[in-house]
């Protein structure tokens, strides 16, 4: 046996035996280190990276590591085994996602228009924002010699006279507690719950004075999980927060955790990763922001693809990723709260916005209802970016959707120096087209060194280098200067920080591998498109409207994301960004009936497009594959700027 310490970064350190020979990347994980590694170990990524202070690894050689690098200690945790008692330094990455991560805040003014925006498009639609949870007071009299009325009868009859109902249902959990509460309360008591046509399901029984009935709303995407809970009589909103999926340590997109799941244990691991270690925390910080119980919370909505939704309730989701990619579920009724665990009241019904397919899911139908695109006659296309990319195209008579396996590049993954969007990411850049040199805004506090670039970033600096003549249409560098670097083999890299300029004390810069890996990413996106509008036989010029959502979507520069050809050259005004839409949409679900009639309905009546089974897919994703396309007719505002420098 060895002794490994993880001596964390700004953390105490974690101490744990394992066998001579073990991963240490997977003994990270089992010792609950968190270690980033958005490949799930596979070797491709190169973030995994630990520093040796002490002891023996048995390491390969990696080309993610320099020779100056593994001299000072650096090693690939996946590809690192344990050859003897040893401590290892963990740069705090992986947790700073989890903590630290930056999400659409729906604090600031700009997120508040955008949601209450998307409430008021679905009020003008026809959905009332009205549901069937009440929370209500009753007196009774209390039992004497003379009147022996048992409780549960008596509280019967009192909610069945306040109410209009014909009877009343009171499940285990409230009757646990129905004596000692009655008595405690001198029998005037709150009682909420469910109110049905002729009947009415308790939940909880309180003090009179608590009355409050409370629904949580949650997006739960691969990278970021985000929750808002809400006054399910007055729809305001009482409480938001966000984290990084916990799940992320098992890799940074749905087939690596799928692959995760399928090993001993992995179901149950990758469902607490999701669960107990990122939505409870969040439901007892935002419960005690609110001054609500966790048990006030009477319903929660879920928007996620159709691979978290699986791993979410703890189901196999292998069918997913396998041919023909049927998933267990579409939709799910009679889903509790006490089911899955989750601190909320154990009776409260969990809403799973309906999948439409195996890639694209709840989210997508979500957000589709946030957009109002069902009830316009306009021609829209809706974009959801994250870690994957999923479309919708249509209007109120037909809606077309797709998946694009776009990869993790929007999030950061498959790029050297790529992160996610957290203190010390490169957000945004411009470039001097005679001098090249850039001008970067970072994420963090003022002052904030670089750390690396996240999607948005990375959009821009292609942009910006293609537009000034740097790199050429396939994404090679065609200039030299003195951010200009090239390594042994001749592959160029654009250098955004000096390591003396760096947090890390390491360059942060983009090479020719990790354009192209974008390029590959965004003609994914922009082929997507493509098809979907051939599969109905049209072309760009018949959009109307383009409405971008996602954690990316807040920082993307449209007109850069354009100029590289990952959305369709049409006129700028089109383009609406419309925040995070699934949570936008589980929100509308958990406040109204007829929102969540309706996003079934949606559900139903929209058709899913299997890119990957499409005749011609393949060759318009390769004509997608250059700056800005093979085909410049398709981008002459893109190609006409790169000319004129306007």
């Amino acid at each position: 046996m060895s002794k490994v310490t993880f001596q964390i970064e700004g953390g105490n350190p974690v101490v744990t035996e394992c066998n001579v020979g073990d991963n240490l990347l997977e003994l990270a994980r089992r010792s609950n280190v968190a270690i980033d590694a958005p490949c799930s170990g596979n070797g491709s990524c190169g973030k995994c990276k630990v520093k040796l202070l002490e002891g023996e690894l048995e390491s390969v050689k990696s080309r993610h590591i320099s020779q100056e690098e593994y001299d000072a200690g650096w090693r690939l945790s996946c590809n690192s085994k344990v050859r003897s008692d040893c401590t290892v330094f963990v740069p705090d990455i992986a947790s700073a996602y989890q903590s630290r991560m930056k999400t659409a805040d729906l604090s600031s003014p700009d997120e508040i228009a955008i949601f209450e925006d998307c409430q008021n498009h679905l009020r003008q639609s026809g959905i009332h924002f009205v549901n069937r949870f009440r929370a209500v007071t009753v007196t009774m009299n209390e039992p004497t010699l003379d009147d022996t009325m048992p409780d549960n009868e008596r509280l019967s009859r009192a909610l069945e006279e306040r109410l209009g109902v014909r009877q009343v249902r009171i499940p285990f959990c409230v009757m646990a507690k129905l004596a000692a509460t009655l008595r405690a309360y001198d029998f005037t008591v709150c009682v909420k719950g469910e109110l049905m046509e002729d009947s009415f399901r308790c939940m909880e029984i309180t003090g009179p004075e608590d009355t409050a009935i409370v629904g949580c709303a949650i997006d739960i995407g691969t990278t970021t999980v985000t929750m808002v809970l809400t006054d399910l009589t007055s729809g305001k909103l009482l409480a938001k927060g966000s984290s990084g999926n916990g799940q992320i340590r098992y890799g940074a997109d749905v087939i690596n955790r799928i692959i995760e799941q399928s090993r001993p244990g992995g179901q149950k691991k990758l469902q607490d990763a999701v669960i107990k270690e990122t939505l409870s925390p969040i439901i007892a910080n935002l419960c005690r922001h609110a001054g609500v119980s966790a048990r006030s919370i009477l319903r929660l909505s879920v928007g996620a693809n159709t691979t978290m939704n699986h791993l979410f309730v703890g189901v196999d989701a292998q069918s997913v990723r396998m041919e023909p990619y049927i998933p267990s579920f579409f939709s799910w009724e009679g889903l509790l709260a006490g089911d899955l665990k989750l601190p909320a009241n154990p009776l409260a019904p969990v809403i799973i916005a309906p999948n439409i397919g195996s890639y694209v899911g709840g989210d997508i139908t979500a957000g589709t209802l946030a957009s109002g695109i069902w009830d316009k006659d306009e021609m829209s296309l809706f974009i959801d970016l994250g870690t994957n990319g999923e479309l919708v195209f249509g209007n109120r008579d037909f809606l077309m959707s797709c998946a694009c396996s776009a990869g993790p590049a929007f999030e950061g993954g498959d790029i050297s120096s790529g992160m996610r969007a957290t203190d010390g990411a490169v957000e945004a850049c411009t470039i001097d087209k005679e001098t090249m040199e850039p001008v970067l805004t970072v994420i963090g506090e003022a002052g904030q060194r670089v750390v690396g670039i996240c999607g948005s970033g990375i959009i821009d600096l292609i942009s910006e280098l293609f537009r000034c003549g740097i790199i050429n249409a396939k994404g090679l560098f065609v200039r030299e200067g003195k951010r200009i670097r090239r390594d042994a083999h001749g592959m160029g890299r654009y250098v955004l920080a000096w390591p003396e300029e760096s947090e890390t004390g390491r360059e942060v810069s983009l090479n020719e591998v990790d354009i192209d890996n974008f390029i590959r990413a965004k003609g994914a996106i922009f082929s997507a498109i493509d098809i979907l509008l051939h599969s109905v036989d049209m072309t760009v010029d018949v959009i109307d409207k383009v409405y971008v959502a996602g954690g990316i979507g807040s920082g993307i520069n449209m007109k850069n994301a354009v100029n590289i050809g990952m959305f369709p050259d049409v006129e700028l005004s089109k383009f609406h960004y419309i925040g995070n839409s699934s949570l936008s949409g589980a929100y509308a679900m958990v406040v109204s009936d007829d929102a969540a009639a309706k996003t079934d309905e949606i559900a139903a009546n929209m058709t899913y497009l299997e890119l990957s089974t499409y005749p011609g897919y393949m060759d318009s994703f390769v004509a997608a594959c250059f700056l800005p396309h093979t085909d410049a007719r398709l981008f002459p505002h893109s190609v006409q700027e790169k000319e004129t420098g306007i």
